[in-house]
């Protein structure tokens, strides 16, 4: 008998040790991090798609368009998520590293959005003058048809696609003014943009709660429009731009599955329940 008991709990053992094999062995675990302006957009695409695919596990965090893009290169990540183009500095480092190209896939679209208080009278504002603010050659809401008080700007940490956007959009590449208030996320700049009357921020247009969303213009005599669905994927609002995976080389199996249902109609129906808009038009 105890012979026998032996018999099966070694049996029951090998059994179990082989159930679990065969299941760890269907799941491939993709990773996508980068971008914290598409941070909640590649959650709920994780979210959604796992539900669909009970075998796939997709794992998304943040930290930064740069931070994506130094984990593609180290070989930390298998998707990055970028609010930016990489540089081609950074596609060098990613051949040198793996021996293939990076290869870039516009997912969705967004509008940098410009935010003010909601009790702020401002409601357009020209490229020009955001300009001017954040380089700090415009320093009070009354040279903007404001009130008279000093504006409080808030911008992203350098490591965001979304600042990098900024700058080289906004700014032509000029420093921003030293008194610039940096903060780590998107969200962080909603936050104090929303509880500041003299306030002036950035950021994706999916995070625009609690603010109020300016309509912007190239300069004084150009129409000035805000970031909707129909201004964005036209073009015509002048700070629109793509939000991008990035992968190294061509992507396969499990990555290629995920990337492909993003690209498709119920992929990009996210991007609108998020708050960002799909890639093409209606």
């Amino acid at each position: 008998m105890k012979a026998a008991r032996v018999l099966i709990i070694v049996a029951l053992f090998a059994w179990g040790c082989g159930s679990n094999s065969g299941s760890n062995n269907n799941i491939r675990t993709v990773t996508v991090k980068g971008s914290d302006t598409m941070v909640i957009l590649g959650q709920r695409w994780a979210e959604t798609y796992m539900k669909a695919n009970p075998d796939a596990r997709i794992q998304v965090t943040g930290g930064g368009s740069g931070t994506g893009i130094a984990a593609l290169i180290n070989g930390g990540t298998d998707i990055c998520e970028a609010s930016r183009p990489m540089k081609d500095k950074e596609k060098e480092m990613v051949k040198a590293r793996h021996g293939k190209e990076p290869v870039e896939t516009p997912v969705a679209l967004d509008g940098v959005a410009i935010y003010v208080n909601q009790s702020s009278p401002i409601q357009r504002l020209t490229q020009i003058q955001l300009k001017e603010v954040y380089t700090g050659r415009v320093i009070n809401w009354r040279d903007l048809g404001g009130p008279d008080r000093r504006i409080v700007a808030y911008s992203r940490e350098n490591n965001s696609g979304t600042y990098v956007f900024f700058k080289e959009h906004v700014l032509n590449n000029e420093d921003f003014a030293r008194d610039v208030q940096t903060l780590p996320g998107t969200a962080a700049v909603v936050n104090a943009v929303s509880k500041d009357p003299a306030s002036l921020g950035y950021g994706g247009v999916a995070y625009s709660s609690g603010i109020r969303d300016l309509a912007i213009s190239k300069d004084q005599t150009s129409e000035a429009v805000k970031p909707s669905l129909e201004n964005v994927q036209s073009g015509k609002y002048p700070l629109s731009r793509q939000l991008f995976f990035y992968t190294v080389g061509e992507p396969t199996g499990a990555t290629k599955a995920f990337i492909d249902w993003v690209l498709s109609p119920e992929g990009q129906k996210v991007c609108e329940a998020v708050g960002y808009y799909p890639l093409t038009r209606k």
